[in-house]
């Protein structure tokens, strides 16, 4: 799992405004990102047959190369279309709702800020925490004030086998922080979303990501 988390691309069509958001995935795909979570939200994004037909697609291409494809928030989407897990914030369905919904080989991930919510994210069978905002974000509107990458130190010394992903304000040269820090991996929206080359930001990305490990497991 943690090495699903490396290069772990977040999208839906409202984050791509002059791209087209499948070629956007594509193209991330052909860089390397390891985990797609779809995440359709906000005043401009799909909804109904037209959101779950967006949903395959990005399904389609995901299955291609091979890389897992997460629902946010949505299970009975996830449910739907048989994806491969579903990330949940904290005022969201319980994860361990999720589980006994999903099954026991999907991808559950959770969105914590505490060591008292990562510990709850691993009592209900959580495969993964999402920790964040690490930095100031554009792309959630109800996002918490930024909090470094102070919360990753903490829940890292406190739960040392749990995969933890970094997310919020996240770009390329930014991406070496929460490595250090402890985090397994990032997760980022607008530095693929909104590159001039989805393919190439995704590759740097993960060469990031891989560096700033190797370095910090020297």
């Amino acid at each position: 799992m943690k090495q699903l988390l490396e290069a772990y691309f977040i999208m839906g069509t409202q984050d791509c405004p002059t791209n087209d958001p499948l070629a956007v995935l594509e193209q991330a795909l052909e860089g390397g990102i390891t985990l797609f979570q779809f995440r359709e939200k906000g005043p401009k994004a799909l909804s109904g047959l037209q959101k779950e037909q967006f949903a395959k697609k990005c399904q389609q291409l995901c299955r291609s190369f091979n890389v897992p494809f997460i629902v946010n928030d949505d299970i009975q989407l996830a449910l739907r279309i048989d994806a491969d897990g579903v990330h949940v914030g904290q005022d969201d369905m319980a994860s361990d709702e999720v589980r006994r919904l999903l099954g026991p080989e999907k991808i559950i991930g959770v969105s914590a800020h505490s060591n008292d919510e990562v510990l709850e994210a691993i009592a209900q069978q959580a495969n993964y925490v999402g920790m964040g905002p690490i930095y100031q974000t554009t792309s959630k509107a109800d996002a918490d004030a930024p909090a470094g990458t102070t919360m990753i130190e903490e829940a890292r010394r406190a739960f040392p086998d749990i995969p933890i992903v970094a997310i919020g304000g996240i770009t390329i040269p930014r991406s070496e922080q929460p490595i250090a820090a402890g985090a397994d991996g990032v997760s980022v929206i607008s530095a693929i979303a909104q590159a001039s080359s989805p393919k190439r930001a995704a590759e740097q990305l993960k060469e990031a990501v891989q560096r700033a490990k190797a370095k910090r497991d020297q």
